[in-house]
């Protein structure tokens, strides 16, 4: 790691607003942008079209090493490329998001991948996206926020977003998938999704995205000063 260049981790469960919050972060400090759960998500889907099984630690990690993956700039933001092919919107699914979390309960796969986030950490800085960023992949970040909410805000959340793309969903079944990932995500043997010791908590359940953002860059400046 560049220890010389600053790292912002942000941490959080699914759906709390983290990509949000690290994008208006990114543009507004002009700073990389490391979408950690982009990395699991693609991994995650790049098993499935293979039809390995999720348990197969040894073979998972061996395609984490070799994951064709890719990160493009364009007018809309960061393409996700698998193999050349845009899968950015594919990857946003609730399918591929359980795709995710299961193949991050391994040891294996989370130890093939380290290097691979830790290798964003460029000048001028980057803003770190991502379950354990501030309490594994980048520990000695000068600056760690732990954002959370809810689980019925971010559920609601969640269907608001879906309604808005017409796709027809059912409150109970985004809340129930929503614990559920929580649960592997906060009880797993490997890096458990909990706040770093010196790592800000935000609780966003009653706040907008401006309020966040406001709260956030107040205390990057504070501790970056």
């Amino acid at each position: 790691m560049q220890k010389s260049v600053p790292v912002i981790a942000i941490d959080g469960p699914s759906g709390v607003g983290k990509g949000t919050l690290c994008q208006a972060l990114a543009q507004h400090l002009g700073w990389h942008l490391l979408d950690s759960g982009a990395i699991y998500r693609v991994l995650g889907l790049y098993v499935s079209e293979k039809q390995i099984a999720f348990d197969d630690e040894e073979t998972i990690a061996g395609c984490a090493l070799q994951l064709p993956l890719s990160f493009e700039t364009t007018a809309n933001g960061v393409a996700v490329l698998l193999d050349g092919q845009n899968v950015s919107q594919m990857i946003r699914t609730q399918e591929v998001a359980m795709f995710a979390s299961k193949i991050a309960i391994l040891s294996k796969v989370r130890q093939a991948l380290l290097q691979r986030q830790r290798d964003f950490q460029q000048a001028p800085g980057l803003i770190a996206d991502g379950r354990d960023m501030g309490s594994v992949i980048f520990p000695d970040a000068p600056v760690k926020i732990f954002l959370d909410a809810s689980a019925q805000a971010r559920a609601e959340r969640r269907m608001k977003q879906l309604q808005e793309k017409a796709v027809c969903v059912k409150f109970g079944e985004i809340l129930q998938e929503i614990i559920e990932r929580d649960d592997r995500d906060r009880n797993r043997a490997v890096a458990p999704l909990k706040p770093a010791v010196d790592a800000l908590v935000i609780d966003s359940t009653s706040l907008n995205i401006d309020e966040v953002f406001e709260k956030a860059l107040s205390y990057i400046q504070q501790q970056l000063s």
